[in-house]
């Protein structure tokens, strides 16, 4: 079992909480259906899950501890959303049933989990002969920006060592084919897309964030602990997350893979 190395401090739910169907599982929307029952694996604040339910009949939203999973359970309660139920569980051992649901989703999981290949297996399992497998991942390995400020250089370098050394795979976007392969899946779709911040609300938005998360989140507490960084070189990067959203100039670009495996 891998360590979530953004954690849930309050600058990563900022990041997380905006994502939503049409910016970060468009791919997918062909595949839902007014009768449609879907798994939402890692529903992390419930974002994503909630735009489920305002589309399919039912879905059932997963997390790795209780305290997690209220972040998603309260949206969709203050949002007086009823088709929905939860669980706390395992991607790796899932609880349910063979065969269960239409549409087995995870976004940003499988670079978090410490077999990816067993996770698409269990994802695959409890899906309906079918049914869709749909995995979406971002790869740091292929993130650009500009102005190419070095101080960036270093937060993605030590971003990638913390992710490995909490036994994950930071560039997850371009094995999602291999590792669904691996899985047993011989029907996979695979698509790519992008989130790009080039804008000045965009740029201050993304800029400020990570600003902010080099410094507070789970991540920064763990570069400090494992004397991967000084508190000094956090904020530094942190310096520079700043000067970069405050550039007219500046550009950023994350790439996801995307598949859609049948059951």
């Amino acid at each position: 079992m891998a360590t979530y190395t953004h954690g849930h401090h309050e600058t990563v739910l900022r990041s997380h909480s905006i994502r939503d169907i049409s910016n970060s599982a468009e791919y997918l929307r062909p595949y839902l259906t007014e009768t449609t029952t879907l798994l939402d694996v890692g529903a992390g604040p419930g974002s994503i899950t909630v735009d489920f339910a305002g589309v399919v009949a039912h879905v059932t939203a997963t997390e790795i501890d209780e305290s997690a999973l209220s972040l998603s359970r309260d949206l969709a309660s203050s949002r007086g959303l009823h088709n929905l139920d939860f669980a706390v569980e395992d991607v790796h051992a899932l609880s349910f049933a063979d065969d269960t649901f239409d549409v087995v989703h995870a976004h940003q999981v499988l670079q978090h989990v410490g077999d990816p290949v067993q996770a698409l297996r269990e994802m695959r399992r409890v899906a309906a002969p079918g049914g869709v497998v749909a995995a979406r991942d971002a790869d740091y390995a292929g993130f650009i920006w500009f102005p190419m400020l070095p101080e960036l250089d270093r937060w993605l370098d030590l971003y990638r060592r913390a992710a490995r050394a909490n036994g994950g795979e930071p560039d997850a976007g371009r094995r999602l084919l291999a590792w669904a392969r691996a899985a047993g899946f011989d029907d996979i779709t695979v698509t790519t897309s992008n989130w790009t911040y080039a804008n000045p609300e965009d740029r201050a938005w993304w800029g400020g964030m990570w600003a902010d998360r080099i410094l507070e989140s789970a991540l920064a507490r763990q570069l400090v602990d494992s004397e991967m960084a000084t508190s000094s070189d956090l904020q530094a990067i942190s310096d520079a997350w700043k000067r970069w959203a405050a550039d007219g100039d500046g550009w950023y670009l994350v790439p996801h893979g995307e598949i859609i495996a049948r059951a």
